[in-house]
């Protein structure tokens, strides 16, 4: 018996999903982008029958189709349904399925290959811009660090893309696993694509096979499992990607776990790591897509001697920053009222848990009487750990042209080129700016 499509395994849990729903509305009336997309006055449960009508035809209700769209991935929908529904999961196929409605195969692979390009384009700069070759290859950027190593390790930390313009967050998370003694291979960038790309713009096969690639690549841990860092790739994995091919081939090939998370299971470990007295007044930027993130973020933070932990009641929305630009206004609006609520409480730090929260969120250290740091930098302090944060030092000019000088002598060592370099910085590093700095 020959083996199904990836496609037709991932259309077959749409179908069980559309005959285990039963239209009441609980996921719309949790969801907190339906106010700001401008939903609010229809009904949940038109809404979500709407969304049915989507994922069979590719067309619905206005107000449906604008939920989809406005999906901002917190994760609240999930909590809320009695019936083993995943509203999230359901609302990225009914995406898809609107975009297979408005374009034809070809262009779907083209904007999805697109926007491959201009990630592999900005993650591959933007790393070079702050690493040398030794350190690249550390973080599994070289070829020769792809390779199945002959002793397969504890487990497979897999980075993702994005994390590599941030590139500290990440080799703080190894010299953390170095310290408890855990032994792993990095996976990670362009080449170990989870196919969120292809799959957003419909090209769904694609994103399978480019899924299923690097699934292989990563199936070689004693442990079976694998840590991960990126909120959007766990999330394109385990909703969509590795259940697909648990149908196609009758096993699920690992599994997959959070690097906070991980850490948390471990906190007995890293406890006694923790020698180093952290003196700061902080308070945790929070979004509750992946389940038990925040919490064991909280946790550990905690745990750090000196740290006190200051609640901004600020709403925590969406999977990550990013997540949030579908809806750019209501972003603009959280980010400017958490950085005053920060100021108001007196905070020493806004600490963050994903890189692009990192991202947008640092270059405001200029203007608010705090720093944005990332919660490894806490941990790490604690541990006698430290990377520069060269991403933040660079962001901070608000110069390309100054930028690309000072970054010169890495510009000469990667053989990039200064005008696609300058490019990159301008729009992918000084634009990637929501909220815009005082």
């Amino acid at each position: 018996m020959s083996e199904i499509s990836f496609e037709t395994a991932l259309n077959a849990r749409v179908e069980e999903m559309l005959d285990a729903c039963t239209r009441c509305g609980k996921c719309v009336e949790v969801c907190p982008s339906v106010a700001p997309a401008g939903v609010a006055d229809a009904s949940p449960t038109d809404v979500i029958s709407g969304i049915l009508d989507i994922l069979r035809t590719g067309e619905g209700p206005e107000a449906s189709g604008k939920w989809a769209t406005a999906c901002v991935r917190s994760g609240e929908c999930i909590k809320a349904c009695d019936y083993g529904v995943n509203p999230r999961f359901m609302l990225a196929m009914a995406r898809v399925a609107m975009a297979k409605s408005q374009h034809e195969l070809p262009e779907r692979r083209r904007q999805g290959l697109t926007r491959f390009r201009d990630l592999s384009r900005d993650v591959t700069i933007l790393s070079r811009l702050q690493l040398n070759g030794e350190v690249l290859e550390r973080l599994g950027q070289k070829t020769a660090s792809a390779a199945i190593p002959a002793e397969p390790p504890d487990f497979v930390f897999y980075t993702g893309c994005n994390v590599l313009k941030t590139p500290h967050i990440a080799l703080l998370a190894l010299d953390i696993m170095d310290a408890l003694r855990v032994t792993y291979q990095v996976m990670g960038g362009p080449t170990h694509c989870c196919g969120i790309h292809q799959l957003t713009t419909g090209d769904v096969e694609m994103s399978g096979r480019m899924g299923s690639n690097s699934i292989e690549k990563m199936s070689h841990s004693k442990s079976g499992q694998v840590i991960s860092w990126c909120p959007s790739c766990y999330v394109q994995f385990t909703e969509a990607t590795i259940p697909a091919i648990e149908r196609q081939r009758g096993s699920r090939p690992f599994e997959m776990t959070p690097f906070l998370r991980f850490l948390r299971e471990r906190l007995a470990l890293l406890v006694p790591q923790l020698s180093r007295e952290v003196k700061m007044r902080v308070a945790l930027h929070r979004h509750p897509g992946v389940a038990g993130v925040m919490e064991a973020a909280e946790e550990i933070l905690q745990a750090v001697p000196g740290i006190e932990l200051v609640d901004l009641q600020q709403p925590a929305v969406g999977l990550q920053s990013v997540n949030v630009g579908v809806l750019p206004a209501f972003k603009r609006e959280l980010q400017r009222n958490e950085l005053q609520a920060a100021a108001d409480a007196g905070v020493d730090a806004l600490v963050a848990v994903y890189h692009s929260d990192h991202r947008e969120l640092c270059a405001h250290e200029r203007d608010w009487p705090f720093r944005i740091i990332n919660i490894l930098e806490v941990v790490g302090e604690s541990m006698g750990l430290h990377h520069h944060d060269r991403y933040k030092e660079l962001k901070l000019m608000q110069d390309a042209e100054q930028i690309a000088a000072e970054c010169r002598d890495l510009i000469a060592e990667h053989s990039l080129d200064p005008i696609v370099a300058c490019t990159v910085i301008a729009k992918g590093l000084l634009g990637d700016q929501p909220l815009p700095l005082k």
